[in-house]
């Protein structure tokens, strides 16, 4: 009697491209972690071969996987990385999933790491809104569960002829200091909050943890792993 084979769960290997640093973990098919993350300084300059080499030599500490997705700090379309304002220009144009793929020997989806990172932090109902606070500042939107695509407000003017990114990006939060920082969101989340009438804000990325001010009871911060747990999303069919 023949017997029937069973199908082996999908590993995927979750890769998260910040500014600063370069994050992977393995997940299971049900999003739940099966390695450790690690990490590594995003390399200077930060160009599309220093980048894929680092997750490359990640990817291999982190055992077997059958798929890829990866979180880009930047605008994405099937794959090619359209915008990179804190990396570099030469990834302007570049097909990320396809080179990756290449790399690696697995198939690789690629979007915006804000989006990934909201997949991660959303209950799914209503409109539910999630800002990155890292070296930039990442932005996506959700409707009932269902991603809003390209949203970029990060370059949008906010006050004082600056953008969000130029008051509540790294360079900002250094220069400024985390006091005054702390009071630019705060009128950052009030802004959002007219602009989107959104249910829910979720807060994420690296300087999340720098937030001291007390937040609305439809805002929360989020772990900086989101960016990386939401890559699961990007294989539901």
């Amino acid at each position: 009697m023949a017997t029937t084979k069973k199908k082996t769960a999908a590993k995927t290997l979750t890769v998260d491209i910040g500014g600063s640093g370069v994050k992977v973990m393995v997940l299971d098919e049900k999003g739940n972690s099966v390695t450790e993350r690690a990490r590594v300084p995003t390399p200077q300059p930060a160009k599309p071969d220093a980048v894929l080499a680092a997750i490359v030599k990640l990817a291999k500490g982190q055992g077997d996987f059958d798929r890829v997705s990866v979180g880009f700090p930047g605008v994405v379309r099937r794959g090619v990385t359209e915008t990179a304002a804190n990396l570099n220009a030469d990834w302007i144009g570049f097909d990320l999933a396809k080179a990756l793929s290449q790399s690696l020997g697995k198939p690789v989806r690629v979007a915006n790491d804000a989006d990934i990172q909201g997949f991660g932090a959303i209950s799914g109902r209503g409109v539910e809104l999630v800002v990155t606070l890292g070296t930039g500042f990442g932005s996506a939107l959700f409707v009932d569960g269902r991603l809003v695509p390209n949203l970029e407000a990060a370059h949008h003017q906010f006050r004082r002829n600056q953008t969000y990114e130029q008051r509540l990006g790294r360079a900002a939060l250094d220069k400024a200091g985390k006091k005054k920082w702390n009071r630019r969101l705060t009128k950052a989340i009030a802004a959002l909050q007219y602009l989107f009438n959104y249910d829910t804000l979720y807060i994420g990325g690296g300087n999340a943890k720098k937030i001291n001010i007390d937040l609305p009871p439809n805002v929360k911060t989020v772990p900086n792993v989101a960016g990386l747990l939401g890559g699961i999303a990007l294989w539901r069919d």
